[in-house]
């Protein structure tokens, strides 16, 4: 009987590693040897532990599976295909090309199964941390006794280069701080990388710094014995207090006689050749994308596990909505991404004030009004609460202790707290978001990337925008950082000129449910505009709005800002108007939203026959010209800041009431506005 179960167990891991090779070979494209050393302990998960039912990718309570080491995408597709996904083996043959279902690394919502877009290393793992949060959140939210109707693994197969990568150690750390306990990695030690042998860059005990992050490690010295990674994983599941990596030594390419344990397994086709010697080490078909019946018949078994698994659970949730029938629609609510009604009755309008207050202070205001509403906002910053005012006052912090706080607390970790919004994002229910100072954006736009590309609702509280954080200097004072935001395609950047802008800019993002949303704000008080004067702020959802009108007649000027400069443009606004020029005054605080207006509304805004524009803004003058035109001026900061108090540093550079009225008059007498 040990030999009939070896036998078809031998044949089901050789027939991943094959298929993984046969896709790679086929498209002359590709990353073969991961998916081919890999494949036993991916076997082992697939068929022994992971709860999933491949008819219904997305049921609630599945097990998360992360491959971090998205280069061997080969290895996942095969085993979608091979467990009955809707992934037929036409996709596979298909692989990287032009319209497949199996581009060159995972991409979340193009392929049925794939929970994660990976690639880029490390971002899987620290992902998988946001999720394995995002399920103890859920679990302590909403499971009752008898009822654990949140109740899931997250696993993940990673590589030497997840671990190498910085935002994998931040993950980790915390991850070993919260005692995540469901999350399981399985690292696949191949000691191989693109130039060669890992000893000539990465040489620490991997085993002794994942215990020192107060992980639960353990090692399998033989990648192929399925019989120890049977008993590793189920250990770790043992394991309720802390989360869980297994290293397994495995071998790259395994099975090539001539690329086996080499680099030149890693990122290229194996050959017509080697692969025929492959096929032959391994006792395999000399046949491209052969299924064993055997194969086929075993990895099919998963279609009614997990179709009992599911059942099991809708029983379980059924008699739950009938126990607990307001929390099983909210549940339900939160899982299709939902909002409840009158969530946002409470967000507060700001009377006018000339002294106002800063854009973050604003926003933390909004911030407690809305999240008495939702229970699914859930966030914080990486160390700098007290500056990004992003804590929820009424809320306990997410710790092992208390796993229904909503306060996060990131540490000074702004990469792995981007990835991990984006896991938590995910995972189905949650509203997450995190906060950082603009200029360390830069810390995490690897997720920031990655979030836009999965089309995730996440939000980024980003302040301190400007050179008007002042005495700390150009290393704190963010100036290209608005530019490079909004050149991430289907991120939403909103800058807000005053404390009712800001109100709608966390309106509108949490109403965005197609990709994540960066709020731009002030360290320093901004006036709080009198909109009985002044157009109404509801107009920030459309990107772009009239602010003010010059009276009786046609504008001959535009004046555009966004942000802390729209109190310059007014004011300049009223100077000209003295001057005898008709000027309009646009806030502009949200490209991308104005960008997704109608071409009519546009023309309205910014009409073509208006060619004297001059756009302000403390930042590069980078993408403006599109709005000014050829004609028109900005004013910006296209160099570093320096250490002063703000205001100094707003005069020294140019942004002051009197440079603009003096760019704006000798613009007008060049095109002869007057």
């Amino acid at each position: 009987m040990d030999h009939e179960k070896n036998k078809i167990e031998n044949l089901c891991i050789n027939n991943l590693r094959m298929l993984a090779a046969d896709m790679v070979e086929k498209a002359n494209s590709g990353h073969p040897g991961m998916p081919m050393g890999a494949a036993a302990m991916a076997f082992v998960l697939w068929t022994k532990f992971l709860k999933h039912n491949p008819a219904h990718p997305d049921w609630p309570n599945r097990d998360r599976f992360v491959l971090s080491a998205g280069h061997g995408s080969s290895l996942l597709y095969a085993l979608l295909h091979l467990t009955g996904y809707a992934l037929p083996l036409e996709e596979l043959k298909n692989f990287r090309q032009w319209g497949s279902k199996t581009p060159g690394h995972p991409e979340f919502g193009h392929t049925p199964g794939v929970e994660v877009t990976t690639g880029p290393l490390g971002q899987g793992l620290a992902n998988a941390v946001g999720i394995a949060m995002a399920e103890r959140y859920l679990a302590s939210f909403f499971n009752r006794p008898l009822y654990d109707i949140v109740d899931f693994y997250t696993y993940v197969i990673a590589g030497d280069g997840d671990l190498m990568e910085g935002v994998s150690h931040e993950a980790a750390s915390l991850a070993g701080n919260l005692k995540l306990g469901r999350l399981i990695c399985l690292y696949d030690d191949n000691r191989i990388s693109i130039e060669g042998s890992t000893d000539i860059t990465f040489t620490e005990d991997r085993a002794a710094r994942f215990a020192a992050y107060q992980w639960h490690v353990q090692r399998v010295d033989d990648g192929n014995d399925t019989k120890s990674l049977l008993k590793a994983i189920k250990a770790a599941q043992a394991e309720k207090e802390k989360p869980s990596l297994i290293l397994v030594r495995t071998h790259i390419g395994y099975g090539s006689p001539n690329k086996q344990d080499s680099a030149d397994a890693h990122g290229a086709p194996l050959g017509e050749e080697e692969l025929k010697l492959t096929r032959e080490r391994l006792g395999w078909p000399q046949e491209s994308f052969h299924i064993d019946q055997q194969v086929q018949n075993y990895y099919r078994r998963a279609l009614e596990d997990g179709k009992s698994q599911e059942d099991k659970w809708q029983i379980l949730f059924d008699t739950y909505s009938s126990t607990y029938p307001d929390m099983a629609k909210l549940f339900q609510q939160w899982t299709k991404g939902e909002l409840p009604a009158g969530w946002e009755k409470d967000i507060p309008q700001f009377a006018p004030d000339e002294k106002g207050l800063a854009t973050r202070a604003a926003s933390g205001k909004v911030l407690n009004a809305i999240a008495a509403h939702l229970p699914n906002l859930i966030g914080g910053s990486a160390d700098l609460a007290p500056s990004t005012k992003t804590v929820i006052r009424e809320a306990a912090d997410f710790n092992p202790d208390s796993p229904s706080g909503r306060n996060l607390r990131f540490g000074v970790r702004e990469h792995a707290m981007g990835s991990i919004l984006n896991g938590m994002a995910l995972t189905g229910g949650l509203i997450p978001y995190g906060a950082t100072f603009l200029v360390f954006s830069d810390y995490m736009r690897p997720p920031m990337r990655m979030a836009a590309m999965m089309g995730l609702r996440a939000i980024y509280v980003l302040t301190h925008d400007s050179i008007g954080v002042g005495e700390d200097g150009p290393t704190h004072q963010p100036v290209e950082h608005l530019t490079a935001l909004r050149s991430i395609p289907g991120l939403t950047v909103i800058r807000p000129a005053d404390a009712n802008e800001t109100a709608m800019a966390w309106r509108c993002a949490v109403e965005q449910v197609t990709g994540p949303t960066a709020l731009i704000l002030t360290r320093q008080n901004l006036p709080t505009l009198d909109r009985q004067k002044l157009a109404p702020a509801a107009g920030l959802a459309r990107g772009a709005y009239i602010l003010s009108e010059p009276k009786d007649e046609e504008p001959r000027l535009i004046l555009l800002a966004s942000g802390s400069e729209v109190h310059l443009v007014l004011e300049a606004a009223g100077r000209l108007e003295q001057e005898g020029m008709a000027v309009r005054v646009v806030s502009m605080p949200s490209w991308e939203l104005f960008a997704a207006q109608s071409e009519e509304y546009q023309q309205q805004v910014l009409p073509r026959y208006v060619t004297a524009r001059l756009a302000v803004e403390a930042g590069l003058t980078d993408g403006w010209h599109r709005y000014v035109g050829d004609q028109g001026r900005v004013i910006g900061i296209d160099h570093f800041g320096a250490s002063a108090p703000a205001a100094v540093l707003f005069e020294k550079f140019g942004f002051t009431v009197d440079n603009i009225v003096d760019q704006a008059l000798q613009m007008a007498k060049d095109q002869e506005c007057f």
